[in-house]
């Protein structure tokens, strides 16, 4: 079954993240398949938005670290030393551009979020146009804490600076209604009313002509771009790589294998690892 699934419903292309049984963890395939179903929607002149969404109890998880970082060995994104920087910028660039297929779709890109929206999950979500997140959903990007950058860099564009910094100095989750209050996402709804309130956005959407939509996108996009996003993003994608290979991600790395990647996250999310000295942190008293 396809990692990534699209149907046409009417005027709304509906695009399903589909590893459920994972939380929809990115995978190897799953960044090219989200790309082929955004072109697909593009190439409808019927579709005028398109809804992304997430199968199962969460929108993505981020990087199946079962594979990333649990697997013993070297992997596409932790490579054994001395590392060849443009190797593994060549890689995650390539999923940062095919992540970014939801910011150049022609379409409006209207993203659902229940459950999480962590990590590289954020990063597909926040490349979308809309967020609507359900008031206990999760967002945020641990891996700041050690072993990652976000490689599209949309935090600091959708929250400005200050925002942007609380979040990616801490790896701290906030839920819907904190994420609308920052300004990281449109909305947030009640979980038992995310259905209803992305369904009546994208029905009025998809109310005005393509052409209108696809011309007011371009607008505001350029805007953005003017800031200098695509320079932005090739700082970020870089230092995304040096934070896995630095030593403190390669000790994060090795305690994944160790006692798998759930503990190290934990440690890693909780402060409980001195990730330089790999030993428990020493608290005062």
């Amino acid at each position: 079954m396809s990692k990534v699934l699209y149907e046409k419903d009417g005027r709304i292309g509906r695009i399903t993240l589909n590893r459920p049984e994972v939380l929809n963890a990115i995978d190897g395939e799953l960044p090219q398949a989200l790309a082929d179903c955004v072109a697909e929607a593009n190439a409808d002149p019927g579709v005028h938005v398109i809804v992304l969404a997430g199968a199962g109890r969460a929108f993505c998880a981020g990087y199946d670290l079962t594979a990333y970082a649990e697997t013993a060995g070297a992997n596409e994104i932790t490579q054994e030393m001395p590392w060849d920087p443009m190797k593994d910028y060549a890689f995650m660039m390539r999923n940062t551009e095919l992540f970014m297929s939801l910011w150049r779709s022609y379409r409006p890109v209207l993203c659902k979020v229940q459950g999480y929206a962590v990590a590289g999950g954020s990063d597909i979500a926040l490349c979308s146009d809309l967020v609507i997140m359900a008031e206990s959903a999760e967002i945020g990007y641990m891996p700041v804490r050690v072993w990652g950058c976000p490689t599209t860099a949309m935090w600091v564009y959708r929250m400005g600076a200050e925002a942007a910094k609380r979040m990616l100095f801490t790896g701290d989750k906030i839920d819907g209604r904190e994420a609308e209050r920052l300004g990281l996402v449109h909305r947030a709804v009640p979980d038992d009313e995310l259905d209803e309130a992305v369904e009546a956005l994208a029905e009025r959407m998809a109310g005005v002509p393509v052409n209108q939509l696809m011309m007011q996108k371009l607008m505001i996009n350029q805007a953005i771009e003017a800031m200098g996003l695509k320079q932005t993003q090739m700082f970020a994608t870089l230092f995304d790589g040096m934070t896995r290979h630095s030593p403190e991600g390669l000790t994060f790395k090795k305690r994944a294998e160790e006692v798998g990647w759930k503990e190290a996250v934990r440690d890693r999310d909780l402060g409980t690892w001195d990730w330089t000295a790999d030993r428990p942190v020493n608290r005062p008293g």
